[in-house]
């Protein structure tokens, strides 16, 4: 037992494996056979084209991409790349550009994938994987930022960055990668707006993020722990003290023990006081806010999600009655075109009330249990969807509203009619809905984290839904305005004062009737993108617009004589 044995590689390989003795059988030690040449791709390639003009290769050297990507991940390959990503960040980290970081991205994501993370166990160098952190994080840290910030994504390595000073808001690195095939895990880094005060001047972060490196780093232990979760490098000033890293588990049911440590570089090992200044948080069950909806962040708070939850179950109830009172009284009120017309928007309005509000509770189920991201992903499409769809269909109940209010002796069809609600109602939000996760979901910007709905630090995929809820809001509001006009110029003025008060009372119940039904309190969101931190905003829109159900059941059906 203990006996080495060391055999030449295949000759299509360099290198050599080494074999131990143990019970009696040859057990694998290490691997350095190899396919690549790091010598002629690094020193031939690009030295002579950084110092001597001779280019081969272009300033990204993207031009070793293809033989690195087309070598298998071996052992022996491992190593060579990991040494050719250590002489890259040394000597040719000067300018870091977007593509010199893409190209450097695209090589460490070759040797991180997960398929892959066994073969780690055979390379040589067991401080291999420390090495590639080291590597990574000083390449990393010269990365130049186009107009403030700067984003690169790759299935096993993302980098993100921001310019940071004392007079910016918070700033957050929102992660969410593959980790195997069932699924993706999130990671997030908040760096307090409390802590940019201490800056004296502009400066940057740089977070990275690997999915799989915790496991490589694992195989260098002794005594392995075991990393249920990404492994997030933030590079800071060294103003700034503290930062909160989230991490989602790995191992849902695992329940041991979870610490925040650090990589500790020198000593090659996880160090619980290397990250003394971190606070560490598992993802936990969260207090899902209504006004997530519209602002790019919620406090948490329990009265808020008391809110949310009571609200949005009262609303689904009432909606469920609407919809079946709807149903039952239908021949009864729309004899004439103009009725039929006003309850065909409301049943529409109430139906994708009905169904966002239950998307929003199962999709705050599907993140709390984490049953995987594509999942969330769907459930935030649909969410969109509808949520969309209930502020285009109060868009057409408005431009009824404008039809009988203006146009008395143009008559529209029930089929031009039907045709054109149902391409405003449903085919505006479905371009909206596609483009948008079309546009943001490749490069995994389509999800924020914390909550199954649209991203808003990296891509401001929110903006897909709250541009055109405003707008309706803004075009309903005038709606409004021209019902007041139009119900209170006939009596204002003209005799006693019982008539006035009689139309300021028939003025003030209209409104009343429109506020829920074209959807006018949504916009107190305005409020809540303009200062996502005031809980009392959040609250106010909970209030309002929770509950927006139940208001349209009282005010669009019980209240209608009919």
């Amino acid at each position: 037992n203990g006996a080495i044995c060391i055999q030449p590689c295949s000759p299509s390989f360099h290198g050599e494996t080494s074999f131990v003795c143990e019970d009696r059988k040859w057990q694998m030690l290490s691997d350095a056979c190899a396919s690549l040449d790091v010598q002629n791709l690094f020193e031939v390639r690009m030295l002579l084209c950084t110092y001597f003009s001779l280019c081969f290769c272009q300033a990204d050297f993207s031009c070793i991409i293809p033989d690195i990507l087309s070598s298998p991940a071996i052992p022996g390959n491992i190593a060579d790349i990991v040494e050719l990503l250590k002489k890259i960040s040394l000597l040719l980290s000067e300018n870091v550009t977007r593509g010199k970081m893409q190209s450097y991205s695209r090589i460490a994501n070759h040797i991180l994938n997960s398929s892959i993370i066994s073969n780690w166990a055979f390379v040589k160098d067991r401080n291999a994987g420390s090495v590639l952190l080291d590597s990574v994080n000083l390449f990393a840290g010269k990365l130049l930022l186009r107009n403030g910030s700067e984003s690169i994504q790759e299935p096993f390595i993302a980098t993100k960055g921001y310019s940071i000073h004392r007079n910016t808001s918070a700033k957050s690195f929102d992660f969410s990668m593959e980790f195997n095939s069932t699924g993706n895990i999130t990671g997030h880094v908040v760096i307090p707006e409390d802590e940019l005060l201490r800056l004296p001047r502009a400066s940057k972060a740089i977070s990275v993020a690997f999915p799989t490196l915790g496991a490589i780093l694992g195989t260098s232990q002794p005594d392995p722990a075991l990393v249920n979760g990404m492994v997030l490098s933030v590079s800071l000033p060294e103003e700034l003290q503290n930062v909160l890293l989230t991490f989602e588990k790995l191992n849902k049911l695992e329940r041991a023990g979870a610490r925040c440590v650090g990589w500790h570089s020198a000593e090659r090992r996880w160090d619980p006081r290397a990250a003394v200044h971190c606070a560490c948080a598992l993802r936990r069950r969260a207090h899902r806010a209504f006004s997530i909806l519209m602002a790019p962040a919620a406090p948490r708070s329990p009265v808020l999600h008391c809110l949310t939850q009571v609200g949005l179950g009262l609303s689904v109830l009432s909606l469920v009655l609407c919809l079946l009172i709807e149903a039952v009284v239908w021949h009864h009120v729309t004899k004439t075109e103009i009725t039929y017309m006003r309850h065909f928007c409301l049943v529409n309005i109430a139906a994708s009330l009905l169904i966002a509000d239950v998307l929003f509770i199962l999709a705050a189920i599907v993140h709390n249990t984490a049953l995987n991201y594509q999942l969330c992903v769907a459930a935030t499409f649909f969410l969109h969807f509808f949520y969309l769809a209930l502020f285009f269909w109060m868009f057409t109940l408005g431009l009824l509203i404008l039809y009988g209010l203006l146009l008395i002796f143009f008559k529209i069809t029930r089929s031009v009619f039907l045709a054109a609600a149902f391409s405003i109602g449903y085919g505006c939000p479905l371009v909206i809905s596609v483009l948008t996760v079309a546009i943001t979901e490749p490069k995994n910007g389509y999800l924020r984290s914390g909550a199954c709905w649209l991203n808003w630090y990296e891509t401001k995929a929110l903006l897909a839904f709250v541009v055109p809820a405003l707008s309706i809001i803004v075009m309903n509001l005038i709606v409004v305005v021209v019902v007041m006009v139009k119900t209170g110029r006939s009596s204002f003025g003209e005799g006693c004062k019982s008539q006035d008060l009689s139309s300021m009372i028939r003025v003030s119940k209209n409104v009343a009737l429109l506020t829920p039904l074209l959807g006018l309190t949504w916009g107190f969101g305005l409020a809540t993108i303009i200062d996502s931190r005031s809980l009392a905003f959040h609250i106010v829109f909970a209030l309002l617009n929770a509950f927006q159900g139940f208001f349209i059941l009282l005010f669009g059906t019980l209240l209608d004589r009919k």
